[in-house]
């Protein structure tokens, strides 16, 4: 395989002063919506801390280096109701096209009580006629089971054959209330609604250090499979989150792959202090990455384009 090396063009979207959005833009997912246009929904955070999925047009003048962006204004998706899985925040991990609709997958967030969160796996839809997201369900898509009793979210979703494959963070355990441990885990599904899993583990643990695999994306690439996903270590020895790479041939079997794919923290800035939850789409016979940096996003998304 050829290395993929990556350009950075920096951080081009920051927070806007809407009532969705006071700080933060995290988990950028996007979206083609035009030759020339990519929209990236994320998850800003409202004067509650809350998080509520909307998004931002990049409209390129000249691929990669001139681009302009416009922000809606509006969510696609807020909270849910009182009491229901995602009623303290919505964060988006994953979007596919399929028969005219659009699937965006999301994490919901719950408050916990003897732990700090819970986490589950959402799904909205929008039919290709609407300009708006609906909630397929009020519970989520995937939940603790007897198989995954923790942590069930961040699905990122693609097809292998005639078949759905969902890639998602599974909690394994909880050290004390504000420290989960997870790495990610596969499902499968007919119809991109019902789930099945068997505690089927696509990326473990490294070695002891390792506490935490967050957010995947994979996509096909040429004739293998292609996984970016954020790791971080127990805080003894150091916690912010960097990236890492996995490449499978079936996309069930996975292996990491290290410095064949990586983009580093920068010396200063907005991403000089960890680099995390990161995209990637084909755009223009290039590679795009779009990711977050310092803050779990609070600073804001940066892009970067395979060279």
């Amino acid at each position: 395989m050829k290395k993929i090396v990556w350009k950075k063009f920096g951080r081009i979207i920051k927070p806007q002063n809407f009532y969705w959005m006071k700080t933060h833009a995290m988990c950028p997912t996007p979206e083609i919506i035009k030759k020339d246009t990519i929209k990236v929904y994320f998850s800003g955070r409202n004067k509650f801390n809350q998080s509520i999925i909307g998004n931002a047009n990049i409209t390129f003048k000249k691929f990669p280096n001139s681009f302009s962006i416009k922000y809606s204004k509006k969510p696609d998706l807020n909270v849910g109701e009182l009491g229901t899985f995602d009623d303290n925040g919505v964060t988006p991990t994953c979007l596919i096209k399929h028969n005219n609709k659009k699937y965006l997958f999301y994490v919901g967030w719950n408050k916990g009580a003897t732990v700090r969160m819970h986490l589950y796996g959402g799904l909205a839809i929008k039919k290709n006629n609407k300009n708006y997201f609906t909630r397929y369900s009020k519970a989520p898509i995937i939940e603790r089971n007897k198989i995954n009793p923790y942590l069930n979210t961040a699905p990122f979703v693609i097809k292998i054959r005639n078949k759905w494959i969902m890639y998602y963070v599974s909690g394994i355990k909880w050290l004390h209330k504000d420290l989960p441990k997870y790495n990610i885990q596969i499902a499968t599904s007919n119809n991109l609604t019902d789930w099945e899993r068997k505690g089927k583990i696509a990326i473990n643990f490294e070695n002891n250090k390792e506490m935490a695999l967050a957010r995947p994306c994979v996509i096909k690439y040429g004739k293998k499979y292609f996984m970016w996903f954020s790791s971080k270590n127990n805080w003894l020895y150091g916690s912010n989150y960097k990236m890492c790479f996995a490449v499978s041939n079936d996309g069930i079997r996975w292996k990491r792959v290290k410095k064949f794919s990586e983009i580093k923290k920068s010396k200063k800035g907005w991403d000089s202090q960890m680099v995390e939850y990161f995209s990637v789409i084909k755009f223009k016979n290039k590679l795009v990455m779009f990711y977050n940096g310092n803050g779990f996003g609070k600073t804001g998304i940066g892009m970067a384009v395979s060279e």
